[in-house]
């Protein structure tokens, strides 16, 4: 098999674009697999790689800085109908812990940033602000 640089270059955007659902970057693996699908597009007339390099890492900063712009900003956003999470970890006043939720680690703070949660405590998801959720322990909204 003749591997050229066009088939280099749609093998390296499929993979950058596996990437993403298996380790997500925030669509930065993404943007850089259809940057290098754009490149291997270009390579069809421009044989110098050289230029493809340079075209690549010039496509990839326009498109994921394009992607921030479709992102909304870290503002803290409700979760529709509370639902309950449980603690892995102790969350520390005004700290990170972790939670598992749907069946899945996160990142998590308390809303009240006086209140230590131990670890193996129920928590009620309140909010969430980027990949971290907000949340309350369950006693303190029952009490």
């Amino acid at each position: 098999m003749i591997w050229t640089p066009t088939l280099l270059w749609l093998l390296a955007g499929s993979l950058l674009c596996l990437t993403e659902l298996f380790l997500p970057t925030a669509f930065v693996a993404f943007m850089m697999g259809l940057s290098a699908f754009a490149v291997a597009g270009c390579s069809l007339v421009l044989p110098y790689v050289n230029l493809q390099i340079f075209l690549w890492m010039v496509f990839s900063t326009v498109f994921v800085l394009l992607s921030r712009r479709l992102i909304p900003k870290g503002t803290a956003r409700a979760i529709a109908d509370s639902q309950e999470a449980k603690t892995l970890t102790e969350i520390p006043p005004g700290e990170a812990g972790r939670v598992i939720y749907e069946g899945n680690s996160w990142q998590a703070r308390c809303e009240d940033t006086k209140v230590t949660i131990p670890p193996n405590q129920n928590v009620i998801v309140v909010g969430r602000k980027g990949t971290t959720l907000i949340v309350l322990p369950e006693n303190l909204l029952h009490s």
